[in-house]
């Protein structure tokens, strides 16, 4: 398994990240641990979570609870120094979900403190901004982005509070990164200004989508990352399943994301799923698992630092895990194109 420096830290991480955001409603805990422990076995040494996992569904009654489970393993195993451990704390949204505030110094103080008490650690070697307060383009709000409502001085003077807190819970070393997610160019060039120009945490990583279908990250995020080395920790890497195959033909397989929100995050509609269809079909015209395929063309970009993947089963996850070893070739890497060529934004 490669390993990765996490920004301009010593940090190293696997070039695969551990997703867990079904734990809690589609895995027990014991089909977590079980998880956990494959991917420690192959080299993995590093977990995604968030304060408000599991998201499949995303209910009040199941809030909180993957931070319980990965806390229960680190409780049980005593590997806990064996993994690079990353979690996010929320913004604004349902007032049922940690009251829907945005992120301020506050929010912070009490997200951290929770965190570390369910994942039964002293630290958090990556806290992230899960979103920010003033709206992102995630999750295909692209289609209607616009930023003109935005208070340059309001966020700012928010990002400069945020990265002060920050500061302080890296010193007292309740957490030791900070990294962003579902973050723009500009946002992230302003918390590396203000970071520089007040000697506060640098951000080390941004956790946007990424994959076959979304690239988005290509332009501007692409250059950012290189020039600053910030590096992408993809989400969403097999497009919430769709490229693995299994809703090929219409298939929804029982038990699956599509089971319980049928256009996934409004990923699946009938211009994605015929673009989806060729993806597919690439990679088995190459005799490649679909999966891997598009596993490996994530981990082979080069402002990427890790791919973050997610299974509810064991054969699952040893597919996944198996695309790590897979080279693409210059004749699968031209298929891809052209494919991104005729379908540059499909969903």
């Amino acid at each position: 398994m490669k390993m990765l420096p996490l920004g301009r830290t010593e940090t190293q991480v696997s070039q695969i990240c551990l997703g867990s955001m079904t734990w809690g409603t589609q895995n027990t805990f014991a089909e977590a641990a079980e998880q956990i422990d494959c991917a420690l076995d192959h080299g993995v040494n590093f977990i995604d979570t968030a304060e408000m996992y599991p998201t499949t569904p995303l209910t009040a009654e199941t809030l909180g609870d993957t931070e319980t489970i990965i806390g229960q393993w680190v409780a049980q195993s005593g590997k806990r120094d064996q993994m690079v451990l990353a979690t996010k704390v929320t913004g604004k949204g349902k007032e049922w979900m940690y009251g829907g505030k945005d992120i301020t110094p506050e929010k912070i103080r009490v997200s951290v403190e929770r965190s570390l008490k369910r994942l039964q650690t002293d630290r958090i070697d990556l806290y992230q901004l899960h979103w920010p307060n003033r709206g992102s383009y995630a999750f295909r709000q692209n289609w209607t982005y616009d930023p003109t409502a935005q208070q340059s001085d309001e966020v700012l003077e928010n990002m400069h509070e945020v990265l002060r807190e920050l500061d302080a819970q890296v010193k007292a070393g309740r957490i030791l990164h900070v990294g962003l997610s579902n973050e723009s160019a500009w946002g992230t060039a302003q918390y590396l200004r203000i970071a520089e120009s007040e000697n506060l945490p640098r951000v080390v990583s941004i956790q946007n989508e990424y994959n076959l279908m979304n690239r988005l990250f290509d332009l501007d995020m692409a250059e950012l990352s290189h020039h600053e080395n910030v590096g992408l920790l993809t989400y969403s890497p097999l497009a919430a399943g769709m490229l693995s195959g299994k809703y090929s033909d219409g298939d929804v397989p029982e038990g699956s994301r599509r089971s319980m929100n049928d256009a996934l995050g409004g990923r699946y509609n009938e211009r994605s799923a015929v673009v989806c269809n060729r993806y597919v079909a690439l990679a088995r015209e190459h005799g490649l698992d679909p999966s891997q395929m598009a596993l490996a063309f994530c981990m082979a970009r080069p402002f990427m630092t890790s791919t973050i993947i997610g299974a509810t089963t064991m054969e699952q996850l040893r597919n996944n895990l198996a695309a790590a070893s897979l080279e693409l070739s210059d004749e699968l890497r031209a298929g891809i194109h052209a494919i991104y060529l005729d379908h540059p934004v499909p969903m």
